[in-house]
């Protein structure tokens, strides 16, 4: 299992590499002029302010250089300036990365509960009613758009029943709890504050089912795929011939068997979460890394663009280890080859 580990880690650092070459890339390959988006069209008009502003970015410097001490950066802990905010890129994503892994983290969570159970459910009863019923709920989840479904959630449920609070992640009048994790669940959970942290469910659990309405229809089906996939298997109708209790079958033989494919999905989908919350974030005006990379790109804020995006390849890189790890843990063959 350690040889299995250290060469998964070293493919790791190899595809992190890769991540900080395509991103430089592809962020400076964006059209555009940064300094016409941030300085404006008044100050193109003086060579001086363009030349001192570009000298101040290192942007007066060829392009292998750029990515040179931009990776120099990098080992160094520095991920460099933001040209909006003029703070760290790192403070800024520290500020909004929590945000969004709260947001993604509680969408999974209900996702994983939800969708596995359905999918269960939906293959031990196998074209009855049930099973018709959860596939037809499964493919409106992976059908309705998450941004429409956003903003129909966020006006049924807070401005015509007024069943859910607004924007934003706790009351304004309570204020944030002490931040030590920048999760507002757990640092009022932390500090005692039972009053924030009721409030910060309150105003988590909209966004976070808007999310997981998607993820809950891919698991649903993927985990029905997978469940009737090992129920034709010899070895459980083995177990079943023995007179083994079926919760026995179901836990031990089926969903063990089942639970390879549905980590795959899983870890994609928690991926997919905490890059695509940006349209979620802007409705419920949720403090995450969403907003911060939207107003990034449209101010041409390189810097802070390559920042998420380093971030976001990192997370990616982070799941799949945990999920390569997770198959040799369930399945020893995986580990062995």
């Amino acid at each position: 299992m350690a040889r299995f580990l250290v060469r998964r880690v070293l493919l790791a650092v190899l595809m992190a590499w890769g991540i900080t070459l395509v991103t430089f890339v592809l962020t400076n390959l964006v059209p555009g002029d940064p300094v016409a988006a941030n300085l404006g069209q008044r100050a193109l008009g003086d060579p001086a302010i363009v030349a001192q502003w570009r000298a101040e970015h290192g942007l007066d410097q060829p392009l292998w250089r750029q990515y040179l001490l931009h990776l120099q950066g990098l080992l160094q802990g520095d991920l460099g300036t933001s040209q909006q905010s003029h703070r760290p890129v790192s403070q800024d994503l520290a500020e909004f990365v929590p945000a969004t892994l709260e947001l993604a983290g509680a969408a999974i969570l209900v996702s994983l509960v939800l969708g596995v159970a359905f999918g269960v459910v939906a293959a031990l009863r196998r074209d009855r009613l049930s099973d018709h019923a959860l596939r037809v709920l499964s493919l409106i989840g992976i059908s309705v758009p998450t941004f429409w479904l956003a903003l129909v959630a966020f006006y049924v449920f807070f401005y015509r029943l007024q069943l859910t609070p607004g924007s934003g992640r706790v009351d304004a009048a309570l204020g944030l709890a002490p931040a030590v994790t920048g999760m507002q669940t757990v640092d009022a959970l932390l500090a005692g504050r039972w009053d924030i942290f009721s409030s910060a469910v309150a105003h988590l659990v909209t966004p976070a089912l808007v999310l997981a309405l998607y993820t809950i229809g891919l698991l649903t089906r993927f985990t029905r795929s997978a469940v009737l996939e090992v129920l034709g298997q010899d070895y459980v109708r083995a177990a079943r011939a023995k007179g083994l209790p079926g919760r026995v079958v179901l836990f031990r033989y089926v969903l063990r068997s089942a639970l390879v494919p549905i980590i795959t999905v899983a870890g994609l989908a928690f991926g997919s979460l905490l890059s695509g919350t940006v349209l979620v974030e802007a409705i419920f005006a949720w403090p995450g890394i969403g907003q911060y990379a939207y107003k990034s790109a449209t101010t041409l804020d390189l810097p802070a663009v390559m920042g998420v995006g380093l971030v976001v390849g990192v997370v990616y890189l982070v799941i799949n280890l945990v999920v390569d790890v997770l198959y040799g843990v369930i399945d020893p063959r995986v580990r062995l080859q």
